[in-house]
């Protein structure tokens, strides 16, 4: 037998593959990790992109808002947030006139020692303002006006639109809708009022064919966020790219649109992985902790992987789920989906110009299972819970491999060990 370890909440569950079966791993190429992150930082923030450098964009600026994504993300904000903060205040600008948002967009706030982890340090914490984005506030935004192309009006969290100088964090990863996360995403929808995310995120645009991985061509969600920021105006961004391990192996700074393009760009040749053919069986994973805390999110590792399953074959995810479900909304959406059956579904959805909240991820996670046969390992749902999946969910996973390998004539089997921040094409 051959071991295969797939990431699985802070940990790994591994699977075993018979001798003699083919089969491949699909990975990131390696990558080369910085030998000083702090220094790595420190530079970025010294040396922009299509910009001034932080200190000097900071001299003139009376208050500074920060926008960092929530707990979903592994973003390294202990080594960020600090030489941010450090350079601000060398460039005159107090830590009571620096505030935080946590760019939760449509999803639960983060406090206590869940707001710990995701600052990263105490000092931050008791010196500087943190505060988490409110989406259904209306009294916390901006109304911006309307997207030149598609009309979209616009809502923005007020401390972001007002502060004189903005800044947004965040990982450059693979995104299901929107090509790439970080940068602009961060500030829409994460920054967006309901309102503004809900159009984000109407069936319209989720069926879109350009909505989908590593993606940025006449993709709607994308060409949308461009428009908001410039909107906006001057925004500017601090990227960063981590390996297997979360060990930081590429940091850059400067105007959000550039900063970000240039981060993607160099990320491609590792996140996009192009394979010889389509597989009959595919065992990935929801990319583990933090991203497969919750069901909802899940479902960005069963897309990630639908591209190199053949019709009619076996999708098995591994995702722990240790929060559960996710959302009362997205609940009850796959209630709706079970209720209703897939075609009812989304003849409801096509008929409205705003999504309901998180009803989005349901109509993606239709795509692979249109496709082929979804199989769900996870230890943190009720019996309850698995009945709304909408798909198969599995006690044993390493039964529902052998299950499935013995279940085709000739099987071929890929393994994505990292789940969704891996994204694998048939060359």
């Amino acid at each position: 037998m051959v071991s295969v370890d797939i990431r699985y909440g802070k940990d790994v569950r591994r699977v075993q593959i018979p001798e003699g079966r083919d089969w491949v791993e699909i990975r990131k190429p390696a990558m080369l990790t910085v030998d000083n992150p702090n220094q790595a930082v420190e530079k970025a923030l010294k040396s922009p992109v299509s910009s001034a450098c932080l200190s000097d964009l900071a001299i003139d600026a009376r208050n500074v808002c920060i926008a960092i994504c929530d707990i979903t993300r592994p973003v390294p904000n202990s080594l960020l947030l600090r030489p941010i903060i450090n350079t601000l205040q060398r460039s005159g600008i107090d830590a009571d006139r620096i505030t935080i948002v946590v760019a939760t967009g449509l999803h639960r706030p983060n406090v206590g020692k869940e707001l710990e982890e995701l600052i990263g340090d105490p000092w931050i914490i008791k010196n500087i303002q943190v505060v988490n984005h409110d989406a259904e506030s209306d009294d916390d935004h901006v109304t911006l006006g309307q997207t030149p192309t598609r009309g979209m009006i616009v809502r923005i969290n007020r401390r972001f639109v007002e502060a004189d100088l903005r800044i947004a964090t965040g990982l450059v990863e693979p995104h299901f809708m929107a090509g790439y996360s970080g940068g602009r995403k961060v500030v829409a929808p994460g920054l967006a009022h309901s309102e503004t995310i809900r159009t984000f995120h109407s069936s319209r645009f989720m069926a879109d064919p350009a909505t989908t991985n590593c993606n940025f061509i006449d993709n709607p969600l994308h060409e949308e966020q461009l428009e908001i920021i410039k909107m906006l105006g001057d925004v500017y961004s601090v990227n960063t790219v981590i390996d297997e391990h979360r060990s930081l192996a590429q940091v850059n700074f400067g105007e959000i649109i550039a900063s970000h393009g240039a981060m993607v760009d160099w990320v491609r040749d590792y996140c996009e992985v192009t394979v010889p053919q389509k597989y009959s069986t595919i065992i990935t994973s929801a990319a583990g902790y933090p991203l497969d805390k919750t069901y909802y999110q899940t479902i960005k590792g069963m897309v990630g992987a639908m591209n190199i399953l053949e019709s009619g074959g076996d999708l098995i995810i591994a995702s722990e789920c240790s929060e559960g479900f996710g959302s009362e909304a997205f609940r009850h959406a796959q209630k709706k989906l079970i209720s209703l059956g897939r075609d009812a579904f989304l003849r409801e959805l096509l008929s409205k110009s705003h999504a309901e909240t998180d009803e989005w991820q349901t109509q993606m996670q239709l795509a692979p299972m249109e496709l082929g046969n979804v199989k769900l390992y996870t230890e943190g749902l009720t019996e309850d819970e698995k009945k709304i999946t909408g798909v198969e969910c599995v006690s044993d996973l390493q039964a529902a491999i052998d299950q499935s390998l013995a279940r085709f004539r000739d099987p071929s089997l890929a393994i994505i060990p990292e789940g969704p921040y891996v994204i694998p094409f048939v060359q």
